[in-house]
């Protein structure tokens, strides 16, 4: 029966990629200018024409790890949309400054205008991916060497000193260790030093710098994840101090899992489990409504974020895979009864049967709120990397077709 129902679960999550890919392929390519529309209603309309530089990234980084990796994408089209996208990022994303070559944008105008800068490291992030994983397919070594000075740059802000992202430091405003950072600089890591010793020499450091921060999230004497903590690892006071981010939390899991079963340390594939998959599970999931809080207050306090108790699609995208990882791991039932969980409530109050791709915001009851497929902070990334790295857990032995195995 579970062979069964895995296969199910395949069948399912393939159709759904294709249309997910089918989606963006036909609405968001700016054949004009280059690069990709972002902003697209329920039925693909474009509804405003500016570029999310993070958005633009992660569009070239997903079309390039599918066709770089997955037969059935290995097809010009996606190729090419790639490659525009990342055209569009070289020429426009750099926001020059007097100290140098400066910051990227966080969003441009349709032409590649600056409108905004954010003092965040996260544009940058996404544009280190892009450029390194589509200079995997196209060999290009000037590109593979523009994602490494981006991400040096990154360490740098992120190490050394952020003055260059004009966040002044105020008094009344300590440092603070967001979970996003180390997270993000992980994956940054994982993504550069794939197949690559001399790049994985280069960041050796940072992998286990990035697991020492995300550790320092687990608070409350185990029993918590928080999102922000002190650089020294200690809980700050107040609202700040009291947030978690279940879905952040069960991403981060995956992260660490990931990690973890690379380098063979068991203590920390547990602790990927027990600690960031179990705990915001328990805590974030809404038993009353289903599906999971966005945000929540360890205390019980109201959380300030208005949407706290809206179920959004990226945090039950994180869980799919964080669960499917672990049961793919351990073979352990109560992760695939977590899996079944959390995929019943997301394929039948996300995914738009009408028009494709899914839904991101919904009211603490399941009801559709927002009906656009792309916003400024939803684009071609968390849907179609969840239904991805899904199908990638799934494969038929080649002996027997009625066994259904699940690898890494």
């Amino acid at each position: 029966m579970t062979a069964a129902l895995l296969e199910q679960y395949r069948e399912r999550i393939q159709t759904e990629l294709d249309r997910v890919v089918d989606f963006w392929l036909k609405y968001s390519h700016d054949k004009e200018h280059g690069g990709f529309f972002n902003c697209l209603g329920k039925d693909g309309k474009v509804y405003d024409e500016l570029k999310y530089v993070w958005l633009q990234g992660r569009q070239v980084w997903m079309y390039s790890r599918l066709y770089r990796t997955v037969e059935r994408f290995h097809r010009p089209e996606i190729l090419d949309a790639a490659k525009s996208g990342a055209a569009f990022l070289q020429k426009f994303a750099r926001v020059q400054a007097s100290s140098g070559a400066g910051k990227c944008a966080f969003c441009l105008t349709r032409d590649g205008r600056a409108v905004k800068v954010q003092r965040t490291i996260f544009s940058e992030c996404f544009y280190v991916m892009a450029m390194d994983e589509l200079s995997r397919i196209t060999q290009d070594k000037e590109m593979q060497a523009d994602a490494e000075s981006m991400m040096d740059r990154l360490i740098f802000w992120v190490q050394t000193d952020s003055s260059d992202l004009s966040r002044p430091q105020l008094p009344g405003d300590p440092p603070v260790n967001s979970m996003a950072v180390p997270m993000m600089l992980l994956c940054l890591v994982d993504q550069l030093t794939e197949g690559r010793t001399d790049v994985a020499e280069k960041y050796k450091d940072l992998s286990g710098w990035c697991v020492e921060r995300i550790i320092q999230h687990i608070q409350r004497d185990g029993n918590a994840i928080l999102e922000n903590v002190t650089l020294t690892g200690k809980e700050l006071p107040g609202c700040q101090g009291r947030l978690q981010n279940p879905g952040h939390a069960l991403e981060a899991g995956w992260f660490l899992l990931e990690y973890a079963l690379k380098k063979e340390d068991v203590q920390l594939q547990k602790t990927a489990v027990d600690k960031f998959m179990e705990i915001p599970f328990h805590t974030g999931w809404d038993k009353q409504h289903g599906g999971l809080f966005y945000f929540l207050d360890v205390d019980g306090h109201c959380p300030t974020q208005l949407e706290w108790n809206m179920k959004l699609w990226w945090p039950h995208c994180e869980a799919l895979i964080a669960y499917l990882m672990a049961y793919s791991h351990s073979r352990a039932p109560l992760l695939l009864d977590r899996f079944k969980l959390i995929y019943d409530y997301t394929f039948s109050h996300f995914s738009d049967e009408e028009h494709g791709e899914w839904f991101g915001y919904l009211s603490r009851q399941g009801e559709v709120v927002l009906d656009f497929k792309g916003g400024p902070f939803k684009g071609f990334f968390h849907v179609p990397r969840c239904l991805y790295m899904c199908e990638k857990h799934f494969a038929f032995h080649n002996q027997d077709v009625t066994k259904c195995k699940m690898f890494l």
